[in-house]
């Protein structure tokens, strides 16, 4: 019997990383237009961070979210929009709003080791009636028993779907299908697959976390989102065709109003290709969350070391979201350190 699997777009939030959180509402709105009109699921639209993610760190949206969200409602047909909330960052009073703007859908996002801080808002969420998915990032970095138990907090406060979420694109096509069978095996809610393309497995590790068993999937147009990307949208569905008769899932979305938007709007968007470049690639082998990249390169430029540096060393003290300040301060470190830089001021 065909699987139904839900796809979930990440365009208009994953992908306010790559460009600086600077998407325009004319470009919200073409892009959301595109989505319904193809048939996907679920679109999420907030800051990269999520609700209320705007900071002197991870830096602040063009326009404020309340108008994104309604602008994004006002032309959607078919698909369900969506936010995401990290406690902590975002707060009930965004989700409030969020609600009352159009959005039926949220993600409450944490560490992998940090379930037990989005009961509040998952419970919260569940009060206003909506479709309530728990989100643990970094899930590269935690031993698969226990980020089952982590997903199991997440299903006892009410989520609909927990989702393993590869923040720093780490995962190999083992590890990925492991994860999401494990939480298909211990949870009764439904189990959703997210990841980003910096080892270049995006597509892979989504294909084999359908055929785990997963019920959601996230991916975005042309891949636009944090380091090398998110599974790129239409390259999934197309892949998906071609393996109906093995893996026979049923995604729902037209192909060709997919790459149209993704050709045509979304990649003249980009301010720089999102691509696996040396520094994208280094982010999924130094196991990094992806939407540091960005945030390294100034901070290289800035003082004059390697952005490839920054990197690893982040990746060795396990930094996660949320955690951007840590980035200048490994920059300094790594300055203060190399010979010939003798902490003179800003490099080129």
């Amino acid at each position: 019997m065909t699987r139904r699997v839900l796809l979930h777009d990440v365009t208009l939030r994953d992908g306010m990383h790559a460009l600086a959180h600077q998407i325009t509402l004319e470009q919200m709105v073409a892009v959301a237009r595109a989505v319904d009109r193809a048939g996907v699921d679920l679109i999420e639209v907030s800051h990269g961070d999520g609700l209320g993610g705007g900071s002197l760190n991870s830096g602040f949206a063009r326009h404020d979210e309340r108008e994104y969200l309604e602008a994004v409602a006002a032309v959607l047909t078919r698909t369900t929009l969506g936010v995401l909330l990290l406690p902590g960052v975002g707060t009930v009073d965004d989700l409030q709003m969020a609600h009352a703007a159009g959005a039926r859908n949220v993600r409450v996002a944490t560490h992998c080791t940090e379930a037990d801080i989005s009961a509040q808002h998952i419970e919260a969420a569940r009060a206003l009636g909506m479709d309530v998915g728990g989100f643990l990032m970094m899930a590269h970095s935690l031993p698969t028993a226990a980020l089952v138990a982590q997903a199991r907090k997440m299903e006892a406060y009410g989520a609909h779907v927990v989702y393993v979420v590869d923040s720093a694109g780490a995962l190999g096509m083992a590890e990925s299908r492991e994860r999401v069978t494990a939480l298909k095996d211990a949870l009764s809610c439904q189990v959703g697959f997210h990841n980003h393309d910096n080892l270049g497995l995006g597509v892979a590790n989504t294909l084999v976390a359908i055929e785990a068993g997963a019920d959601r999937v996230d991916a975005s147009l042309a891949g636009l989102g944090a380091g090398a990307g998110n599974c790129k949208l239409e390259v999934l569905v197309a892949a998906l065709d071609g393996c109906r008769e093995r893996l026979d899932v049923e995604v729902g979305a037209e192909l060709y109003p997919l790459i149209d938007a993704a050709d045509a709007i979304v990649r003249p968007m980009m301010q720089r290709p999102v691509q696996i470049d040396g520094r994208a690639l280094v982010l999924g082998w130094a196991g990094v969350y992806s939407s540091f990249l960005l945030h390294a390169e100034r901070a290289a430029a800035r003082f004059g070391v390697d952005a490839r540096d920054i990197l690893v060393e982040l990746g060795r003290r396990r930094m996660g979201g949320g955690q951007e300040d840590m980035i200048v301060d490994v920059a300094l470190s790594l300055r203060d350190r190399s010979p010939g830089l003798g902490g003179a001021g800003e490099g080129p």
